[in-house]
């Protein structure tokens, strides 16, 4: 927490996470042209934001672009907010939502794609067999994710309370083993396909005894969207190391929080 604090204590890296927060996903040219900063500047003030990890970098190609990782502020949030005065920060926050929707009514909006980074005590083969095994994503994430992983094959979220209902559904696009997973992602399987589905794309980045894991979650239909994948990918990602770190997942599933604390 001290490189997290220490990193949001300058109002200049505040400001380059306001504007993340307003366009994700942008380059360090795209940054320093709306700050009027030098790139020598704005390197400095994003080198401490990606070690606090407040900030994860996506290489494109030749490009590098900076996206907010909003780990380390769900974990303050978890730390030093929900126990305490959450319903009345969250009636606040409903009313300022609600000002700004009016404000905003006619603007044309945008949805940002979702990142997130954790860091597990694990191998790359042990995070990929967590990722792809049916029997493990069961364990974690109260579905199994059923496929030969092999790109262009379909792939299956079904649940495993008996019933083998299919709650997302979707095709494999790329398959590097370990280190690289993109699948679509179509949480409404039975209905009418008017738009692309959503992507999501696993990068496991391997570092002695531990690994960077990195969940981008691009092309959203909507802001509802955005919302419920930002509750449910820190949960699950949760449970995984979990699992792979104590061989045990969470006390209570963690989704669950959402709906008590609502």
């Amino acid at each position: 927490m001290d490189s997290v604090f220490k990193a949001l204590a300058d109002p200049t890296r505040r400001l380059l996470l306001d504007r993340l927060r307003e366009h994700n996903g942008q380059t360090l040219r795209e940054l320093c042209e709306r700050l009027a900063m030098t790139r020598q500047s704005a390197t400095q003030h994003l080198d401490l934001l990606e070690q606090a990890n407040l900030v994860t970098v996506v290489r494109r190609g030749r490009e590098r672009l900076h996206y907010l990782n909003p780990a380390p502020i769900h974990e303050i949030e978890e730390r030093w907010i929900s126990e305490f005065d959450k319903p009345r920060l969250q009636a606040l926050s409903a009313i300022r939502n609600q000002a700004e929707e009016y404000a905003m009514a006619d603007a044309p909006t945008s949805v940002p794609t979702y990142v997130y980074v954790t860091y597990i005590r694990a191998s790359a083969e042990q995070v990929w067999q967590a990722l792809t095994d049916a029997d493990l994503t069961a364990r974690y994430w109260g579905h199994a994710n059923v496929s030969d992983w092999q790109p262009g094959s379909s792939w299956e979220h079904r649940r495993v309370d008996g019933s083998g209902a299919v709650d997302v559904v979707g095709r494999v696009l790329e398959a590097e083993p370990p280190t690289r997973l993109v699948i679509t992602f179509e949480d409404a399987p039975d209905a009418e396909r008017p738009r692309e589905p959503s992507v999501v794309t696993f990068l496991v980045e391997p570092h002695h005894d531990i690994v960077r894991l990195t969940v981008t979650h691009e092309n959203l239909a909507n802001q509802a969207m955005f919302n419920g994948i930002s509750q449910g990918w820190p949960a699950v990602l949760a449970n995984l190391k979990s699992l792979l770190e104590t061989g045990e997942v969470l006390p209570q599933a963690p989704w669950e929080m959402y709906r008590a604390h609502g």
